[in-house]
């Protein structure tokens, strides 16, 4: 009878706990990630049953299985997130404090200890899985900066070292995962925090100035980097992007010119389902970076300009209620995970596209992977935390008034 009543009781505990959280979420956001998580499924199988089979002699449906098991536990661990954030403040405000330790400790940690994948030292072997730390590291970087934003606005007098600081951890944790080497990983991580500090409404003069700095010392640092024989031979080839199918036969054209021939074979309506052939090993990475041709070749265009379209939906609610938040902690987590969302989505498409060099960046809910997918959705159940707090607010405010 005990295990019993034990049962029941975490059952009432869970649902009592999830009433007010579901009934205040942004719920356009909510149906939107359902929509692109289970999509995103349905593509990753298509997508990579041919390479599972072919390329690493495994179950057609591995990859499939796999990217369920990552949605399902992303989506319980944001559930639990819901619960717990109300009741849990201690540990979540810890969380928010030390995000960039934690950080820097998980993605300084891999540079030793971490197992080799593809060229770069960015993973943890966990055995059955994998794990990316400088995918929870923006996670973790967003919140630090919630918290730290927060409490710089309640400061009388603001310095140009308060608003350096974060910069400096933030440069420490991409130049950490530059170092993996991870490109792309390190350029999302600053131009989330350069979205994040044009944002936050501190300081604005001074704020101004120093942005002017970081420009120009980000474009000195950049061209540094890439004139001054810091990158390796294969990330400086990634730079010979234009007309790639003139260098069908180089690795710098080859993937690019392939993703162009999958724009081309789908046209408007697609080939159908399941009916690819570049993902016939022509393009190797069909169900990770270059999903969305895959997308339109056996879709269509009409459908590829329908998930861009979803994507600057969830944007736009996103960003709306950037503007609603009662707090600046809520506002930053907002803006960072749009900005987040935003960035994965741009870099993807423009180098799929042959519009900027290729950076191994997912597309968000269609990639596979579990890192990047987990990180996602966790992201957006604290953009919904926020949501749910500024609606019980909203709600006290009104009564408050009657």
């Amino acid at each position: 009878m005990t295990k019993k009543n034990d049962k029941k009781s975490f059952i009432k505990y869970f649902a009592e706990n999830l009433k007010l959280p579901f009934a205040n979420l942004n719920w356009p956001v909510m149906l939107i990630m359902i929509f692109l998580s289970i999509f995103g499924c349905v593509m990753v199988l298509s997508a990579s049953n041919i390479t599972a089979v072919l390329r690493y002699h495994l179950p057609a449906n591995y990859y499939f299985i796999r990217q369920i098991m990552f949605v399902v536990f992303g989506y319980v661990m944001g559930l639990l997130l819901l619960i717990t954030y109300r009741n849990f403040r201690v540990f979540y405000k810890l969380l928010f404090r030390f995000g960039a330790l934690i950080a820097i400790i998980l993605v300084g940690g891999v540079l030793i200890y971490g197992s080799v994948s593809n060229g770069a030292k960015s993973w943890y072997d966990l055995g059955t899985v994998m794990f990316q730390p400088s995918e929870i590291a923006k996670l973790l970087l967003i919140l630090y900066l919630s918290w730290y934003y927060k409490k710089l606005s309640k400061k009388n007098k603001i310095e140009a070292v308060d608003l350096i600081l974060p910069a400096v951890v933030s440069i420490i944790i991409g130049g950490l995962v530059f170092l993996e080497p991870d490109l792309g990983g390190a350029v999302i991580l600053v131009m989330i925090f350069a979205l994040i500090y044009l944002s936050v409404p501190i300081a604005k003069g001074l704020r101004n100035r120093l942005a002017l700095c970081f420009i120009g010392l980000i474009i000195l640092g950049g061209l540094v980097f890439v004139f001054g024989g810091f990158l390796k031979s294969y990330q400086n080839s990634r730079f010979n992007f234009f007309k790639p199918c003139s260098r069908y036969t180089e690795e710098s054209g080859y993937q690019v010119c392939n993703s162009y021939i999958a724009f081309h074979n789908g046209g408007l309506f697609g080939v159908g389902l399941g009916n690819s052939t570049q993902k016939y090993m022509y393009l190797p990475e069909a169900h990770t970076d270059f999903i969305f041709p895959i997308v339109c070749e056996e879709l269509g265009g009409s459908v590829g300009i329908l998930i861009v379209l979803l994507y600057a939906l969830l944007l736009y609610f996103i960003g709306k209620e950037s503007k609603k938040c009662t707090s600046i902690q809520g506002s930053v987590i907002c803006v960072g995970v749009f900005s987040y969302i935003l960035i994965h989505v741009l870099i993807n498409l423009m180098g799929v596209l042959g519009l900027i060099p290729l950076t191994g960046v997912p597309l968000p809910f269609l990639s596979y992977g579990g890192s990047y997918n987990v990180t996602l959705i966790i992201a957006l159940f604290f953009f919904q935390c926020v949501c749910v707090q500024n609606n019980v607010e909203r709600k006290r405010a009104k009564i408050a008034n009657l």
